[in-house]
């Protein structure tokens, strides 16, 4: 899936309920001040310890105060104190305002399994499982657009898949038409859904364009 679709919450339920190994980038990390200015202490800095419900700061101050974040997403928002913030001598680097740092986070299921999958991204096997959905984005594009799958003709379900069925079908055959018949003959690319559009309404073509003939 596409990266504005993925999230560790909707990769753990399709895995969960549904079975289906959900493959996408997650999102970058947050976008607070301290990451966007690389001076400060981000998420990333805090060690969280869930089996002793702790978090640690990168100056070694320790917070036990775990809550329920105020939100409808799971996250869990661990507080530390004044008297851990106030006397830092660091304090500019991990919050600019007078209340004293507070780290959110997801549960530890979903905690790990973002980790686990923002490493995977950075391995070249994984990029090439996602590069599969490359080829995709232009059969998308030519159902829809080429041949007016955006609506269906027909009600119901069953009517629906029938359509679906023979549109593929009818793609294949077209593709299979547009094949050289000799494997070393070269045969030039046919002209794109807008390319035609600019024909048929007999209005100019850029020369960059890729010819069709």
């Amino acid at each position: 899936m596409d990266g504005g679709y993925t999230s560790a919450a909707a990769i753990d339920t399709a895995s969960r309920e549904h079975g289906v190994e959900l493959v996408g980038p997650l999102p970058a990390r947050g976008r607070s001040w301290q990451r966007k200015q690389q001076t400060g202490f981000a998420r990333e800095d805090f060690v969280i310890d869930f089996d002793q419900r702790t978090v640690t700061c990168p100056q070694g101050q320790v917070t036990g105060h775990w809550v329920q974040a105020p939100t409808m997403a799971p996250y869990t928002a661990a507080r530390f104190h004044k008297t851990h913030c106030t006397p830092c001598p660091v304090r500019s680097s991990c919050t600019s305002g007078t209340s004293p740092r507070t780290v959110n986070f997801l549960p530890r299921h979903l905690h790990e399994l973002q980790a686990k999958n923002r490493s995977d991204q950075q391995d070249p096997a994984w990029r090439r499982l996602y590069g599969c959905r490359s080829g995709i984005e232009g059969t998308v594009n030519e159902i829809v657009n080429g041949h007016r799958m955006r609506r269906c003709r027909y009600h119901g379900l069953a009517k629906v898949h029938v359509q679906h069925v023979l549109t593929a079908i009818a793609i294949n055959i077209e593709r299979l038409s547009e094949q050289a018949t000799e494997p070393s003959s070269y045969r030039p690319r046919p002209p794109t859904a807008f390319q035609r559009y600019l024909e048929e309404r007999r209005l100019p073509r850029p020369l960059w364009w890729r010819q069709g003939k």
